[in-house]
């Protein structure tokens, strides 16, 4: 994606914004045509992906700016209801652009799956079970690859094989956990198929060879906890890029790396501090067709692999060197194909508007807008107070939610800001003077 200038992109009425996006080729004819015509789903195809369609729920989808990943430019969509959150990106990717932008990348793309057995009531009949799988571990793995041959073709497939024994349960547990190389698609499906395919089995092995203790299968799936599935993306900010004319860019850098600190070990911090990434992560995924759900559980119990609940992005004021150094490391289980992304519409463009990056690619924008989502909020939070950035979007969330239309919006957003109590009663009565 080439550089381009798009500054005063947010002052453009809609349609000259879809125009100047279709001139300079981040958009097709036809996409800029859906997005002006189409802003929902259409009731045919949404009734194939749900059961018991009554209509589709609409959110606005904005475009982040100043993005640098890797020396490469980027748009990134997002799909998102909350005032401020695209605006707060996009002015911290400006930050992080003055110090060359973000570096990402992927430390692993595996995902992690488990059999779960019951029946071994002892210690020594799990060591059984485990010295099986590991001394047949190569017949196994070929055996849950031909219940998905396709992803083998591809290259990917079953890497590794592992088991945990839990008998302090009221019931003991044995579990098999299966690592896959799912490719390009986040996998749930194909992994649930070749893992129901192998605990079956294992089952039925338990059954035929007297010398291995009886097995019952108690499930077979996936799980969300995608800790062999990692991108991380950093950042160092010239600590003058954190800083508006009249502010100390020292106390800025350490207020921020301070509030940052303060999410490692206080948990009430560290989960606001969390909610702020999600923002633009849940916001990106949700416009890539991804599963977000997923991406949330795993991302939060990432967060408490120590024991304790902690901020997952971290920021560090390197005095001696006037930098503001950021770090961010999430689990995120995401595809290019397979789900909705192929099929549904607003996805597709989002994946154009992204150069059709591939699942590895993704990740590593979705890093890079976790970790400027977390800036501009600890910017916000420290130096000027979190509200002040809020307060002229919700100024406009009330206009129009006592009616205001048009020109109205504006006039009525910016009477009400300088109101004494900016809440809807006062909204209503500013809208009915301006009406008389």
């Amino acid at each position: 994606m080439t550089q381009v200038n798009l500054q005063g992109f947010y002052r453009l009425p809609l349609e000259e914004r879809l125009a100047r996006l279709n001139e300079l080729h981040f958009i097709s004819d036809e996409e800029k045509d859906y997005l002006k015509n189409n802003q929902g789903l259409p009731l045919d195809l949404a009734d194939k992906m749900v059961e018991n369609l009554i209509g589709t729920y609409f959110l606005p989808l904005g475009l982040a700016m100043n993005f640098v990943i890797n020396q490469k430019d980027y748009l990134v969509p997002m799909a998102i209801e909350e005032p401020s959150v695209i605006a707060a990106a996009s002015y911290a990717a400006k930050m992080a652009k003055a110090g060359g932008g973000f570096h990402s990348e992927v430390l692993n793309r595996q995902m992690t799956g488990q059999m779960v057995f019951l029946g071994l009531d002892q210690a020594k009949q799990a060591e059984i079970w485990a010295t099986y799988i590991k001394d047949h571990r190569d017949e196994l793995i070929q055996l849950a690859n031909q219940a998905h041959p396709s992803l083998s073709r591809r290259g990917g497939g079953v890497r590794q094989l592992e088991t945990a024994y839990y008998p302090k349960a009221d019931e003991p547990f044995f579990v098999v956990y299966m690592t896959v190389d799912t490719q390009e698609a986040m996998g749930a499906n194909m992994m649930n198929t070749m893992l129901e395919s192998l605990a079956s089995h294992i089952e039925a092995l338990s059954q035929k060879d007297e010398s291995l203790p009886r097995l019952e299968k108690l499930m077979a799936i996936l799980s969300n906890l995608a800790t062999q599935c990692l991108a991380k993306a950093t950042c160092q900010i010239p600590i003058e890029a954190l800083a508006k004319p009249g502010q100390d860019p020292k106390k800025v850098a350490k207020r921020i790396s301070q509030a940052s600190q303060l999410a490692q070990v206080d948990p009430y911090r560290a989960t606001t501090h969390n909610k702020g990434i999600m923002n633009g992560v849940d916001a990106l995924v949700i416009a890539s067709g991804n599963d977000w759900r997923a991406v949330e559980a795993a991302c939060h119990a990432y967060a408490s692999q120590s024991g304790q609940y902690r901020g997952l992005a971290q920021w560090d004021y390197l005095e001696d060197q006037g930098l503001l150094a950021g770090e961010i490391t999430l689990p995120l289980a995401l595809g290019s194909v397979g789900g909705s992304i192929k099929i549904h519409p607003a996805a597709k463009v989002v994946h154009h508007l992204l150069d059709q990056p591939s699942a590895r690619d993704l990740m590593k924008i979705v890093a890079a807008l976790g970790l400027a989502q977390n800036l501009a909020a600890l910017r916000a939070l420290v130096i000027e107070g979190i509200q002040a950035g809020h307060m002229s979007l919700q100024a406009r969330s009330l206009a129009i939610a006592v009616g205001a239309q048009g020109a109205e919006v504006d006039q009525v957003s910016q009477a009400l800001q300088k109101a004494k109590h900016m809440d809807r009663q006062n909204a209503k009565a500013i809208l009915d003077d301006l009406r008389q």
